[in-house]
Protein backbone atom coordinates (compact mmCIF):
# COMPACT_ATOMS: atom_id res chain seq x y z
CA UNK A 1 0.00 0.00 0.00
CA UNK A 2 1.04 3.62 -0.62
CA UNK A 3 0.82 6.83 1.29
CA UNK A 4 -2.38 7.51 -0.83
CA UNK A 5 -4.15 4.01 0.01
CA UNK A 6 -3.58 4.47 3.34
CA UNK A 7 -5.18 7.82 3.17
CA UNK A 8 -8.57 6.84 1.57
CA UNK A 9 -8.58 4.37 4.78
CA UNK A 10 -7.94 6.54 7.71
CA UNK A 11 -10.86 8.59 6.23
CA UNK A 12 -13.07 6.00 7.15
CA UNK A 13 -12.54 6.58 10.88
CA UNK A 14 -14.66 9.36 11.58
CA UNK A 15 -18.66 9.17 12.64
CA UNK A 16 -19.52 10.31 8.78
CA UNK A 17 -17.75 7.93 6.99
CA UNK A 18 -17.29 5.39 9.41
CA UNK A 19 -17.88 1.59 8.00
CA UNK A 20 -17.10 -0.27 11.28
CA UNK A 21 -19.51 -2.92 11.58
CA UNK A 22 -18.27 -4.63 14.70
CA UNK A 23 -15.33 -4.16 17.75
CA UNK A 24 -13.72 -6.78 19.68
CA UNK A 25 -11.40 -6.47 22.66
CA UNK A 26 -8.98 -8.70 24.89
CA UNK A 27 -8.06 -7.39 27.99
CA UNK A 28 -4.29 -8.94 28.71
CA UNK A 29 -2.60 -8.69 32.24
CA UNK A 30 1.56 -8.78 32.14
CA UNK A 31 0.89 -12.32 33.18
CA UNK A 32 -0.94 -12.87 29.80
CA UNK A 33 -4.01 -13.80 31.20
CA UNK A 34 -7.16 -12.63 29.63
CA UNK A 35 -9.21 -10.16 31.91
CA UNK A 36 -11.86 -9.04 30.14
CA UNK A 37 -13.31 -9.41 26.82
CA UNK A 38 -15.88 -7.05 25.17
CA UNK A 39 -17.77 -7.72 21.61
CA UNK A 40 -20.04 -4.78 20.46
CA UNK A 41 -21.45 -3.96 17.33
CA UNK A 42 -19.38 -0.32 16.79
CA UNK A 43 -22.25 2.06 16.73
CA UNK A 44 -23.98 0.70 19.57
CA UNK A 45 -20.53 2.90 21.27
CA UNK A 46 -21.07 5.77 22.97
CA UNK A 47 -19.91 8.79 20.72
CA UNK A 48 -17.23 9.94 23.54
CA UNK A 49 -15.87 6.34 23.11
CA UNK A 50 -16.43 5.76 19.30
CA UNK A 51 -13.91 8.62 19.29
CA UNK A 52 -11.49 7.52 21.25
CA UNK A 53 -11.23 4.32 19.57
CA UNK A 54 -10.87 6.36 16.44
CA UNK A 55 -7.63 7.85 17.44
CA UNK A 56 -6.51 4.38 18.14
CA UNK A 57 -6.75 3.37 14.37
CA UNK A 58 -5.99 6.42 12.97
CA UNK A 59 -2.45 5.58 14.67
CA UNK A 60 -2.16 2.07 13.98
CA UNK A 61 -2.11 3.56 10.29
CA UNK A 62 0.50 6.06 10.87
CA UNK A 63 4.21 6.97 10.40
CA UNK A 64 6.29 6.08 6.97
CA UNK A 65 5.73 3.49 4.20
CA UNK A 66 8.51 1.46 4.99
CA UNK A 67 9.25 2.65 8.32
CA UNK A 68 5.93 2.47 10.51
CA UNK A 69 3.94 0.96 7.50
CA UNK A 70 5.67 -2.26 6.72
CA UNK A 71 3.74 -4.18 3.22
CA UNK A 72 4.41 -7.60 3.55
CA UNK A 73 2.89 -10.37 1.34
CA UNK A 74 1.80 -14.19 2.18
CA UNK A 75 4.17 -16.91 0.97
CA UNK A 76 2.11 -19.50 -1.04
CA UNK A 77 2.12 -22.02 1.97
CA UNK A 78 0.25 -19.78 4.41
CA UNK A 79 -2.71 -19.46 1.83
CA UNK A 80 -3.19 -23.03 2.09
CA UNK A 81 -5.38 -24.94 4.46
CA UNK A 82 -4.07 -24.66 7.78
CA UNK A 83 -2.11 -21.58 6.83
CA UNK A 84 -2.22 -18.32 8.90
CA UNK A 85 -3.61 -15.99 5.69
CA UNK A 86 -6.37 -18.76 5.59
CA UNK A 87 -6.98 -18.57 9.05
CA UNK A 88 -7.33 -14.61 8.72
CA UNK A 89 -9.53 -15.32 5.75
CA UNK A 90 -11.59 -17.07 8.25
CA UNK A 91 -11.97 -14.69 10.75
CA UNK A 92 -12.46 -11.57 8.38
CA UNK A 93 -15.82 -13.91 6.61
CA UNK A 94 -16.84 -14.12 10.19
CA UNK A 95 -17.39 -10.68 10.61
CA UNK A 96 -16.05 -11.04 14.02
CA UNK A 97 -19.30 -13.69 15.21
CA UNK A 98 -17.03 -16.98 15.54
CA UNK A 99 -16.12 -16.90 19.06
CA UNK A 100 -13.86 -20.09 18.89
CA UNK A 101 -12.08 -17.88 16.01
CA UNK A 102 -11.45 -15.06 18.15
CA UNK A 103 -10.19 -17.30 21.17
CA UNK A 104 -8.22 -18.65 18.79
CA UNK A 105 -6.93 -14.90 17.59
CA UNK A 106 -6.23 -13.89 21.10
CA UNK A 107 -4.59 -17.32 21.98
CA UNK A 108 -1.87 -16.75 19.32
CA UNK A 109 -1.06 -12.48 20.06
CA UNK A 110 -0.98 -13.44 23.78
CA UNK A 111 1.58 -16.42 23.20
CA UNK A 112 3.85 -14.75 20.45
CA UNK A 113 3.46 -10.98 21.38
CA UNK A 114 6.98 -10.03 24.00
CA UNK A 115 5.67 -7.11 26.01
CA UNK A 116 6.04 -7.32 29.82
CA UNK A 117 2.93 -5.21 31.20
CA UNK A 118 -0.47 -5.38 30.50
CA UNK A 119 -2.41 -4.69 27.13
CA UNK A 120 -5.20 -4.36 24.99
CA UNK A 121 -5.77 -5.90 21.97
CA UNK A 122 -8.85 -4.77 19.64
CA UNK A 123 -10.15 -5.84 16.37
CA UNK A 124 -12.51 -4.45 14.52
CA UNK A 125 -14.31 -5.34 10.90
CA UNK A 126 -15.26 -2.94 8.44
CA UNK A 127 -17.04 -2.84 5.29
CA UNK A 128 -16.10 -0.11 3.19
CA UNK A 129 -18.25 0.69 0.14
CA UNK A 130 -15.61 1.71 -2.32
CA UNK A 131 -16.85 4.58 -3.82
CA UNK A 132 -16.52 5.32 -7.94
CA UNK A 133 -14.32 7.68 -9.41
CA UNK A 134 -15.35 10.63 -12.17
CA UNK A 135 -13.24 11.47 -15.04
CA UNK A 136 -11.97 14.51 -13.64
CA UNK A 137 -10.37 12.46 -10.78
CA UNK A 138 -13.70 13.26 -7.82
CA UNK A 139 -15.27 10.77 -5.52
CA UNK A 140 -18.95 9.54 -6.92
CA UNK A 141 -20.20 8.52 -3.17
CA UNK A 142 -23.85 7.39 -5.03
CA UNK A 143 -21.81 5.33 -7.79
CA UNK A 144 -20.00 2.05 -6.34
CA UNK A 145 -18.67 -0.59 -7.92
CA UNK A 146 -17.02 -3.24 -4.88
CA UNK A 147 -17.15 -3.15 -1.23
CA UNK A 148 -13.36 -3.48 0.90
CA UNK A 149 -14.35 -6.26 3.44
CA UNK A 150 -11.19 -5.90 6.15
CA UNK A 151 -10.13 -6.29 9.73
CA UNK A 152 -8.17 -4.23 11.70
CA UNK A 153 -5.67 -4.98 14.36
CA UNK A 154 -4.61 -2.64 17.20
CA UNK A 155 -2.12 -3.75 20.19
CA UNK A 156 -1.98 -1.08 22.91
CA UNK A 157 -0.22 -1.05 25.72
CA UNK A 158 -2.05 -0.04 29.22
CA UNK A 159 -0.63 1.73 31.76
CA UNK A 160 -1.44 2.90 35.17
CA UNK A 161 -1.72 7.16 35.45
CA UNK A 162 1.12 8.80 37.79
CA UNK A 163 0.25 9.61 41.05
CA UNK A 164 -0.35 12.65 41.85
CA UNK A 165 -2.88 15.52 43.44
CA UNK A 166 -6.48 16.58 41.64
CA UNK A 167 -9.44 19.06 42.56
CA UNK A 168 -12.41 17.50 43.81
CA UNK A 169 -14.60 20.19 43.27
CA UNK A 170 -17.61 18.59 45.45
CA UNK A 171 -15.71 18.72 48.50
CA UNK A 172 -13.99 22.19 46.50
CA UNK A 173 -10.12 20.57 47.94
CA UNK A 174 -6.98 18.62 46.16
CA UNK A 175 -7.02 14.95 47.15
CA UNK A 176 -5.07 12.09 45.71
CA UNK A 177 -5.50 11.20 42.31
CA UNK A 178 -7.21 8.03 41.51
CA UNK A 179 -5.51 6.00 39.64
CA UNK A 180 -6.47 4.52 36.59
CA UNK A 181 -5.71 2.25 33.69
CA UNK A 182 -5.06 3.77 30.55
CA UNK A 183 -4.92 2.80 26.96
CA UNK A 184 -2.10 4.25 25.66
CA UNK A 185 -1.41 4.57 21.29
CA UNK A 186 -0.78 1.50 19.98
CA UNK A 187 2.35 -0.58 19.70
CA UNK A 188 1.93 -3.22 16.99
CA UNK A 189 -0.81 -3.82 14.49
CA UNK A 190 -2.40 -4.44 11.06
CA UNK A 191 -4.62 -4.38 8.39
CA UNK A 192 -5.49 -7.13 6.31
CA UNK A 193 -6.06 -7.63 3.40
CA UNK A 194 -4.12 -4.93 1.80
CA UNK A 195 -6.16 -2.35 -0.37
CA UNK A 196 -4.10 -1.88 -3.54
CA UNK A 197 -5.43 -0.02 -6.49
CA UNK A 198 -8.82 1.04 -5.00
CA UNK A 199 -9.14 -3.01 -4.73
CA UNK A 200 -8.76 -6.48 -1.98
CA UNK A 201 -4.96 -8.07 -2.12
CA UNK A 202 -5.96 -11.26 -0.10
CA UNK A 203 -2.27 -11.42 -1.03
CA UNK A 204 -0.90 -8.59 1.00
CA UNK A 205 -1.51 -7.04 4.52
CA UNK A 206 -0.27 -3.97 5.79
CA UNK A 207 1.94 -4.71 9.61
CA UNK A 208 2.38 -1.34 11.71
CA UNK A 209 5.12 -0.87 14.04
CA UNK A 210 5.42 2.32 16.84
CA UNK A 211 9.27 1.53 17.09
CA UNK A 212 10.90 0.55 13.55
CA UNK A 213 13.60 -0.93 15.24
CA UNK A 214 11.14 -3.76 17.06
CA UNK A 215 9.31 -4.92 14.13
CA UNK A 216 8.72 -8.43 16.78
CA UNK A 217 9.79 -11.37 14.12
CA UNK A 218 7.98 -13.93 16.03
CA UNK A 219 4.37 -12.08 15.59
CA UNK A 220 4.93 -11.68 12.46
CA UNK A 221 5.97 -15.25 11.54
CA UNK A 222 3.24 -16.94 13.93
CA UNK A 223 0.06 -14.60 13.81
CA UNK A 224 0.59 -13.46 10.30
CA UNK A 225 3.08 -16.05 8.77
CA UNK A 226 3.84 -12.93 5.65
CA UNK A 227 7.65 -12.25 4.15
CA UNK A 228 8.92 -9.48 6.43
CA UNK A 229 10.92 -7.06 4.42
CA UNK A 230 14.28 -5.65 6.23
CA UNK A 231 13.05 -3.31 8.87
CA UNK A 232 14.05 0.92 8.86
CA UNK A 233 17.01 0.50 11.18
CA UNK A 234 18.39 -2.50 9.36
CA UNK A 235 18.44 -0.55 6.01
CA UNK A 236 20.05 1.89 7.23
CA UNK A 237 23.08 -0.19 8.90
CA UNK A 238 23.25 -2.43 5.60
CA UNK A 239 23.32 1.28 3.97
CA UNK A 240 25.95 2.18 6.09
CA UNK A 241 28.19 -1.48 5.96
CA UNK A 242 28.06 -0.67 1.88
CA UNK A 243 29.41 2.73 2.36
CA UNK A 244 32.23 1.25 4.30
CA UNK A 245 33.31 -2.30 2.31
CA UNK A 246 33.05 -0.14 -1.05
CA UNK A 247 35.11 2.97 0.33
CA UNK A 248 37.47 1.20 2.26
CA UNK A 249 40.38 3.54 3.38
CA UNK A 250 39.37 5.85 0.79
CA UNK A 251 36.25 7.10 2.02
CA UNK A 252 36.45 10.42 2.38
CA UNK A 253 34.12 13.45 3.85
CA UNK A 254 33.01 14.86 0.04
CA UNK A 255 32.07 11.74 -1.35
CA UNK A 256 29.93 10.99 2.22
CA UNK A 257 28.60 14.53 1.69
CA UNK A 258 27.81 13.78 -1.67
CA UNK A 259 25.96 10.88 -1.07
CA UNK A 260 23.80 12.42 1.15
CA UNK A 261 23.35 14.90 -1.14
CA UNK A 262 22.33 12.98 -4.21
CA UNK A 263 19.79 10.84 -2.09
CA UNK A 264 18.44 14.47 -0.69
CA UNK A 265 17.67 15.57 -4.34
CA UNK A 266 16.45 11.76 -5.14
CA UNK A 267 13.72 12.27 -1.95
CA UNK A 268 12.77 15.77 -2.95
CA UNK A 269 12.28 14.86 -6.40
CA UNK A 270 10.19 11.74 -5.78
CA UNK A 271 8.19 13.58 -2.80
CA UNK A 272 4.91 13.81 -4.56
CA UNK A 273 4.83 10.48 -4.90
CA UNK A 274 2.57 8.02 -3.38
CA UNK A 275 5.03 5.14 -3.52
CA UNK A 276 8.31 4.99 -1.66
CA UNK A 277 11.41 5.63 -3.28
CA UNK A 278 13.15 2.33 -3.79
CA UNK A 279 16.76 2.14 -4.90
CA UNK A 280 17.92 -1.59 -5.95
CA UNK A 281 21.36 -2.64 -6.54
CA UNK A 282 21.63 -0.85 -9.56
CA UNK A 283 20.27 2.50 -8.23
CA UNK A 284 22.26 2.48 -5.66
CA UNK A 285 25.57 2.06 -7.78
CA UNK A 286 24.52 4.65 -10.17
CA UNK A 287 24.22 6.76 -6.41
CA UNK A 288 27.78 5.96 -6.04
CA UNK A 289 28.93 6.23 -9.18
CA UNK A 290 27.44 9.69 -9.47
CA UNK A 291 28.52 11.10 -6.32
CA UNK A 292 32.50 10.65 -7.09
CA UNK A 293 33.50 6.96 -5.69
CA UNK A 294 36.50 6.05 -7.81
CA UNK A 295 36.05 3.22 -10.43
CA UNK A 296 38.35 0.83 -8.82
CA UNK A 297 36.41 0.81 -5.31
CA UNK A 298 33.41 0.20 -7.79
CA UNK A 299 34.72 -3.28 -9.37
CA UNK A 300 33.26 -5.05 -5.81
CA UNK A 301 30.70 -3.08 -5.39
CA UNK A 302 27.49 -5.58 -6.55
CA UNK A 303 28.93 -8.36 -4.02
CA UNK A 304 29.37 -6.09 -1.05
CA UNK A 305 25.58 -4.91 -2.02
CA UNK A 306 24.66 -8.86 -1.90
CA UNK A 307 26.33 -9.03 1.22
CA UNK A 308 25.08 -6.05 2.89
CA UNK A 309 21.33 -6.08 1.87
CA UNK A 310 20.71 -9.32 0.12
CA UNK A 311 20.93 -10.04 -3.66
CA UNK A 312 17.16 -9.33 -4.35
CA UNK A 313 16.38 -6.35 -1.99
CA UNK A 314 15.62 -2.87 -2.17
CA UNK A 315 16.70 0.26 0.19
CA UNK A 316 14.00 2.82 0.71
CA UNK A 317 15.91 5.97 0.31
CA UNK A 318 13.85 7.62 3.13
CA UNK A 319 15.24 4.88 5.73
CA UNK A 320 19.22 5.13 4.79
CA UNK A 321 19.29 8.71 4.14
CA UNK A 322 19.07 11.70 6.61
CA UNK A 323 17.19 13.92 5.56
CA UNK A 324 16.88 16.36 8.97
CA UNK A 325 20.45 16.35 10.34
CA UNK A 326 24.20 16.41 8.85
CA UNK A 327 26.72 15.36 11.89
CA UNK A 328 30.31 15.42 11.97
CA UNK A 329 31.63 14.12 15.12
CA UNK A 330 34.78 12.85 16.18
CA UNK A 331 35.95 12.65 19.53
CA UNK A 332 35.65 15.58 21.20
CA UNK A 333 33.69 17.49 18.78
CA UNK A 334 30.26 17.66 17.63
CA UNK A 335 29.37 19.54 15.11
CA UNK A 336 25.44 19.86 13.44
CA UNK A 337 24.97 20.99 10.24
CA UNK A 338 22.10 22.54 7.86
CA UNK A 339 21.29 19.22 5.93
CA UNK A 340 20.95 21.18 2.83
CA UNK A 341 24.18 23.47 3.45
CA UNK A 342 26.68 20.56 3.94
CA UNK A 343 28.89 22.20 1.35
CA UNK A 344 30.17 24.61 4.22
CA UNK A 345 31.80 22.12 5.47
CA UNK A 346 34.65 20.87 3.73
CA UNK A 347 38.34 19.11 4.46
CA UNK A 348 41.84 20.75 4.23
CA UNK A 349 45.45 20.27 5.92
CA UNK A 350 46.27 23.14 7.43
CA UNK A 351 49.73 23.29 8.99
CA UNK A 352 50.24 19.38 8.16
CA UNK A 353 46.92 18.86 10.13
CA UNK A 354 43.50 16.98 8.51
CA UNK A 355 41.15 19.82 9.80
CA UNK A 356 37.17 20.54 9.31
CA UNK A 357 36.86 24.12 7.48
CA UNK A 358 33.60 26.32 7.88
CA UNK A 359 32.60 29.24 5.88
CA UNK A 360 31.06 31.65 8.13
CA UNK A 361 29.55 34.29 6.30
CA UNK A 362 26.77 35.07 8.90
CA UNK A 363 27.08 35.63 12.93
CA UNK A 364 27.72 32.94 14.94
CA UNK A 365 26.79 32.28 18.43
CA UNK A 366 28.46 30.60 21.65
CA UNK A 367 26.27 29.42 24.00
CA UNK A 368 23.81 31.94 23.10
CA UNK A 369 26.09 35.11 22.74
CA UNK A 370 26.87 36.84 19.70
CA UNK A 371 30.61 36.76 18.61
CA UNK A 372 33.30 37.36 16.51
CA UNK A 373 35.11 34.92 14.44
CA UNK A 374 38.29 37.27 14.18
CA UNK A 375 39.04 39.74 16.30
CA UNK A 376 39.85 43.49 14.90
CA UNK A 377 43.18 44.81 15.20
CA UNK A 378 43.92 47.51 18.68
CA UNK A 379 45.42 49.84 16.17
CA UNK A 380 44.45 49.83 12.90
CA UNK A 381 44.15 53.05 10.81
CA UNK A 382 40.63 54.02 11.19
CA UNK A 383 41.03 54.61 14.42
CA UNK A 384 43.70 56.92 14.25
Amino acid sequence: MNKKEVLEIRKQFTPANCAITRICGCYVDHEKNKQMETRDAFLSLPEEEAFKYFDIFKKTLSGGIGRNMLNMEFPLEQEMPGGTQEFLMKLKNSKLEDDMLLEEFYDKIIENYIYEGNYYIILIHAMYDIPGKASDNLEMYDSSDYVYEYLLCSICPVTLSKAGLSYNAEDNRMQDRIRDWIVEAPDKGFLFPAFNDRNTNLHGILYYTKKTQDLQPELIDQVLGAKSPMSADTQKEAFQLLIEDTLGEDGNYEIIRNIHDTLNDMIAEHKEEPEPLALDRTDMKKVFENSGVPAENMELFEQNYDAAAGEKSSLLAENIAETRKFNIETPDVVIKVNPDRADLVETRVIDGRQCLVIAVDDHIEVNGINVRTIRRPENSQEDE
